[in-house]
């Protein structure tokens, strides 16, 4: 990923006319424990701090971005249609300069574009919302034959750091005996440690979505430049965007 100031440029491929970006925690105003470039307004940070943050961002971009209010769920909210915060862990859009947006902070984005660059995408995909279906719910509101449709996994937590109970383990598995592949024991007896690439590659793959990259960039154990909530509890979230340019 090419890294400038407070942003990364992700490094796959993109067809034309596709833009894409992720924020990092430098460059905004906010104070600690948000420091600095915080972009949620519901994690108890100043609203005017996430404003100056969220005008920042904004002279980036085309358009304001679709900002949703995520429950970890399955709801694909539509940028060219959306007014206000849509309650919704995923976003689409075909028209020129609409920013689909998602923010995380351990959770894993998910950016997603057709080879025609007709269509974007970004979903947040949590545990919980990949087993529940985030990604194939996104795909399949996308309208495109999956084959056509590209995916990038941004920063999230990586599997040292992601350590969760049986059941969580015992939902993925229940669905798909071969995401067991995806688990290894924990310290503690019950526990397991989870790779959330490996458990989104494997959803995406059977939704049909076979060309993947991104993957692997640990929001945890990189505190210099991500937020995470497993690590410092009260902090800030950062933004993966994409669009199709104007």
């Amino acid at each position: 990923m090419t890294q400038g100031a407070g942003f990364i440029v992700p490094d796959w491929s993109v067809p034309m006319g596709v833009r894409t970006l992720v924020t990092t925690r430098a460059g905004g105003v906010s104070l600690p424990p948000y420091a600095s470039f915080n972009l949620g307004d519901h994690v108890g940070d100043d609203p005017a701090a996430v404003a100056q943050n969220r005008a920042r961002l904004r002279a980036c971009l085309p358009t304001e971005p679709t900002w949703l209010a995520q429950v970890h769920g399955i709801v694909v909210a539509d940028a060219d249609q959306a007014s206000g915060v849509p309650e919704a862990d995923a976003v689409v859009a075909r028209g020129q300069g609409a920013v689909c947006a998602v923010l995380t902070a351990d959770c894993l984005p998910v950016l997603l574009c057709d080879d025609d660059g007709s269509v974007v995408a970004a979903a947040h995909a949590g545990w919980r919302g990949l087993v529940a279906g985030v990604l194939e719910a996104t795909v399949a509101r996308m309208a495109v034959a999956p084959s056509s449709i590209r995916a990038w996994l941004g920063p999230a937590i990586g599997q040292g750091a992601f350590e969760v109970g049986d059941e969580v383990r015992q939902a993925f598995v229940t669905a798909d005996p071969g995401a067991a592949a995806a688990f290894v024991p924990g310290a503690v007896q019950g526990k397991w440690m989870a790779d959330l690439f490996l458990l989104a590659r494997r959803r995406l793959s059977q939704a049909g979505v076979h060309r993947v990259e991104g993957g692997g960039i640990c929001t945890y154990t990189d505190a210099a430049r991500f937020y995470s909530y497993r690590r410092d509890g009260r902090t800030g979230r950062f933004a993966s965007l994409i669009w199709i340019e104007s």
